[in-house]
């Protein structure tokens, strides 16, 4: 749990830098200011105009981020000081798997495996993420 709990706290101050940087470009935006213009309160506009512009590339970098943070416990648990071994963690699995990996290779490569999938396939979520809420890059592409 301790390492878990390490991954959340070196993570997140990327994700917070971001969506600082977001909403300092959005703040200054010609709708912001025209609704602070018509009278709205700086509450509403936050909520309503602020939050929702700048969200996106905050989604995106946690998509990824998930993915690198599936990396770090498997590599923590492989190293042994993760999980316990008692714990299902595919670290442990792979750490397991190197014993009999010539009588049994299949306890490796099936891991390993769902490891790379999983990792593979957030990246691509978050590649699909920015794609579909930033048009731009996409035309750029």
């Amino acid at each position: 749990m301790g390492h878990l709990l390490a991954i959340g706290i070196f993570a997140w101050p990327a994700t917070a830098r971001v969506l600082r940087a977001e909403i300092l470009r959005v703040k200054n935006a010609d709708f912001v200011m025209a609704a602070t213009a018509v009278g709205v309160t700086r509450f509403r506009i936050m909520l309503r105009h602020v939050l929702p512009n700048s969200i996106a590339p905050v989604l995106v970098i946690t998509t990824i981020s998930l993915a690198g943070a599936i990396v770090a416990e498997a590599t923590l648990s492989f190293l042994g000081v993760g999980l316990p071994s008692s714990t299902m963690s595919w670290g442990n699995d792979i750490s397991q798997a190197q014993v009999d990996l010539r009588t049994n290779p299949q306890t490796l490569i099936l891991p390993s495996i769902a490891l790379s999938v999983t990792v593979l396939s957030f990246i691509m979520l978050g590649e699909v993420v920015r794609d579909a809420l930033d048009p731009k890059a996409r035309a750029q592409r």
